[in-house]
């Protein structure tokens, strides 16, 4: 189920990584998908 995921969030959501986006300048709601998208991909490597 996490590898779909991990698929699907590369597809929709945004890369921040390519856009050069430093994370302590990042606002909460970025904040929060960085998260979820490190949080799915580790659950989709396991």
């Amino acid at each position: 189920m996490f590898k779909i995921l991990a698929k699907l969030n590369k597809a929709l959501l945004p890369s921040f990584t390519k856009q050069g986006l430093d994370p302590i300048k990042a606002k909460n709601w970025q904040k929060a998908i960085i998260a979820y998208r490190y949080w799915v991909t580790v659950k989709s490597l396991d």
